[in-house]
């Protein structure tokens, strides 16, 4: 599902555009019909923008809307498909670019479509580094063909792309229409070490950002109800049990029955949701086994067994194989068999 986001930036416009201009237009829903059918707008790219002010809003809610005006919206669904992409299987090769938008990151790696920017300050290996783990995410056993050709897609469409840093005033020269396609790594936080002495010692943070672009701009579009950033998906459902109910905004105190209990203000529901994926996927994959003092205040499920025994419909949403996740922990070292 290509986002609102994304389709937008296409016109040059910005989610705040797309909304004063619906909101302005409630009493005439006619006109809102056909620009979103002239524009290629479809109901959950509508809820998408109702949502940035409007937190709640449903695709029901927003059909049943125009239904209530006689106006039949599934026709703006109709033609609402992504591409399948075709990609190379990566080589890592380092390359300079002239990439739109990034002009201040002077080399990149492409991983099966994706681009990895470095800034100048960035070490080769650390870039290296990044494009492995990237690889790994996304073709995790390795034999050179996509584990889930539909989130690739959803990451292509939507522009999803990483921005390595060795500065903070470094993403500050992307410019801003591309910047919230992007996900920023830090060069420090990006420690290869750490998988070479035995998980132990600084954690390698690349595991972490690299996994939530997956999974906010691949797996959220491509499943929506069921791994959607969003109220009322099954991953939503699950993530409200483990932090002891459905707290859109952060609690002053969670339930002392809870084991997710992330309390970054920062991070709204949506962002919860993309944590508290990545701390079961982690967990079951063994990154977290060494890290029970370090992480015990946000998640206390910190292995595989813990995680399928206190959490098991988080457990079996991620060990689904219907949606080809991951099954080995990444390790930066992306070897093709074959």
């Amino acid at each position: 599902m290509k986002t609102a986001r994304s389709h937008l930036y296409d016109y040059d416009l910005a989610l705040d555009d797309a909304y004063r201009f619906v909101s302005s237009n409630l009493n005439n829903p006619q006109i809102i019909y056909e620009t979103c059918l002239t524009y290629g707008v479809t109901n959950s790219m509508l809820v998408e923008i109702v949502n940035a002010e409007m937190p709640g809003v449903t695709k029901s809610q927003v059909i049943d809307f125009f239904a209530s005006y006689e106006i039949d919206s599934n026709d703006l669904d109709a033609t609402a498909s992504v591409p399948v992409v075709s990609y190379s299987t990566p080589d890592f090769n380092v390359l300079s670019h002239s990439d739109s938008g990034f002009d201040w990151f002077d080399r990149k790696i492409d991983v099966f479509g994706i681009p990895i920017y470095a800034a100048p300050a960035v070490g080769e290996n650390k870039l290296l580094h990044a494009a492995n783990i990237m690889a790994q995410w996304l073709d995790n056993n390795e034999d050179g063909l996509i584990d889930n050709q539909g989130v690739l897609d959803n990451l292509i469409v939507n522009k999803a792309t990483v921005a390595l840093w060795a500065e903070d005033t470094d993403t500050e020269l992307i410019t801003e229409g591309m910047q919230q396609f992007m996900m920023d790594l830090g060069s420090e936080e990006t420690r290869p070490e750490w998988h070479l002495n035995g998980h132990t010692g600084e954690f390698d943070a690349s595991l972490e950002e690299l996994w939530h672009l997956v999974t906010q701009t691949g797996y959220a579009n491509l499943y929506p109800e069921i791994f959607g950033e969003k109220v009322g998906s099954s991953l939503a459902k699950s993530m409200d049990i483990a932090r002891g109910g459905q707290f859109i905004e952060i609690p002053d105190q969670y339930p002392e029955s809870a084991w997710y209990t992330y309390d970054d203000p920062s991070c709204d529901y949506g962002c919860m949701i993309t944590e508290y994926m990545y701390w079961g996927m982690t967990s079951i994959l063994g990154a977290q086994e060494n890290r029970e003092d370090e992480i015990s205040h946000e998640w206390k499920l910190n292995t595989k067994d813990l995680v399928q025994s206190t959490d098991p419909t988080l457990y079996d949403l991620l060990t689904d194989p219907q949606y080809s996740f991951p099954t080995v922990l990444p390790d930066g070292s992306y070897n093709l068999i074959g």
